[in-house]
């Protein structure tokens, strides 16, 4: 039983996306369809303990949420003309374009997840509505959980999803992939919402795994998919290259004991050649199209010079400061500020660092953001001042979103602790 419910957890984590897009091209209304889909969910814990998981799983909460849909419809009479105009439309949409749950669920070419996230970032929602409802739809994440990848109040989150589906109802947003006029302005958002899917995943906020494989796979299948509907953009490969550069880390960022493993302690012979190979190989595609630098390639090529280091020591600090200062220039934030400062620190010195992490700690935007007490800590131990860094370690752990994260900064606060009084 105990199994099953991490089956169907792992099921509704990868799948929930490619259900909810299926739906959305049936019932053509993303509220609906997530309902819909949750619902289908409801039925796969009751069932399927008993008569064991189906080999397709996401056919089959597909199919169920269909039934489910023509079910609902029939049983509300205020809905009954309706459902009588729909059913028709219904039966011959289910023919003609899903004429097997199988093949609503493997439709690679169609993609229905990306048709989902550029409905979810379409206009007529605010930046901050689109991808807190891609994040919702896409990863299947919960609003504290987006919560804390957008540091706002999940109650917030909460009503921000609820607003932003109503209104693409209200407005009766197409299922479709824009039209290649209208693809640029749209890219932003949905490569933000790309972006944060992906960031979850790499430095998950919640549960007890450091790095959440299935949010940043789906990511990066978003992003080749999108690489390649728009081969002349730069940012979508920009935004390639940058995830696989850091995912090609994955293997070597955390221990034996699944707890997190710093940069510079890192076994970089356990660095994925591959995905380096590809990251730089999608870098060079950017930066080859001649167009001025994008935030996503700029950080990619950040990500290329740890990627290129075969030692910690080998690290160009000094064109990762430069490219920081590009970065801040075009997309200035107190987290690139921050960064910023730890490249600062490793290129020209923990004093020229310092100052620029304390002014930081009085902004509010990062009052609950565990990094920074955490890179302060680490500036302090390095400047030989470690009762102060043993604090900041343990303020650090005090409001840090994962157990592991919370057990290796307290071994730090201990060690800097032990080093004060020795």
């Amino acid at each position: 039983m105990r199994d099953v419910g991490r089956t169907i957890d792992a099921v509704w984590r990868i799948e929930s996306a490619r259900v909810v897009a299926a739906l959305v091209r049936v019932v053509g209304d993303v509220g609906l369809a997530e309902d819909l889909a949750q619902d289908a969910l409801v039925v796969a814990l009751q069932k399927w303990p008993v008569d064991g998981v189906p080999d397709n799983p996401a056919a089959w909460l597909t199919k169920v949420a269909r039934n489910l849909a023509v079910d609902r419809i029939r049983r509300e009479d205020n809905r009954r003309h309706k459902y009588e105009v729909m059913a028709p439309d219904l039966e011959a949409q289910r023919r003609a374009a899903t004429p097997d749950p199988e093949g609503v669920v493997e439709d690679a070419v169609g993609d229905d997840v990306l048709r989902l996230v550029f409905v979810a970032c379409h206009p007529v929602l605010s930046r901050d509505a689109q991808v807190a409802l891609t994040l919702r739809m896409l990863g299947g994440l919960s609003t504290d959980e987006i919560g804390r990848a957008f540091l706002t109040p999940s109650a917030t989150v909460g009503q921000r999803i609820s607003r932003a589906k109503r209104t693409l109802s209200e407005a009766r947003v197409p299922f479709e992939i824009p039209s290649a006029e209208e693809l640029p302005e749209r890219l932003r958002a949905v490569l933000e919402v790309i972006y944060l899917v992906f960031n979850e995943g790499y430095s998950a906020s919640s549960g007890d795994r450091v790095v959440r494989d299935d949010l940043c796979g789906e990511a990066m299948r978003l992003g080749r998919v999108l690489a390649a509907l728009l081969p002349r953009e730069p940012e979508p490969s920009g935004l390639v290259a940058l995830m696989e550069l850091q995912a090609s880390r994955f293997a070597a960022r955390t221990d034996a004991g699944g707890r997190p493993v710093l940069l510079d302690d890192q076994d970089r012979s356990r660095w994925d050649r591959t995905l380096i190979g590809h990251g730089l190989a999608a870098l060079d595609h950017a930066v080859g199209l001649r167009r001025p630098l994008g935030p996503y390639t700029l950080q990619a090529a950040i990500a290329a010079c740890h990627a290129r280091a075969t030692r910690p020591e080998a690290t160009d600090w000094q064109r990762i400061v430069a490219l920081y200062d590009a970065l801040a220039a075009l997309n200035p934030s107190p987290i690139v500020e921050l960064n910023r400062a730890v490249a600062v620190s490793r290129a020209y010195g923990v004093a020229e660092a310092l100052p620029v992490v304390e002014a930081l700690r009085s902004d509010s935007r990062l009052a609950r953001y565990h990094l920074l007490p955490s890179v302060h800590a680490d500036l302090l131990a390095r400047a030989g001042r470690d009762r102060e860094a043993a604090g900041a370690y343990e303020e650090a752990a005090a409001i840090a979103p994962t157990a592991h994260d919370r057990r290796a900064l307290l071994e730090l606060a201990a060690a800097a602790q032990q080093r004060a009084v020795s």
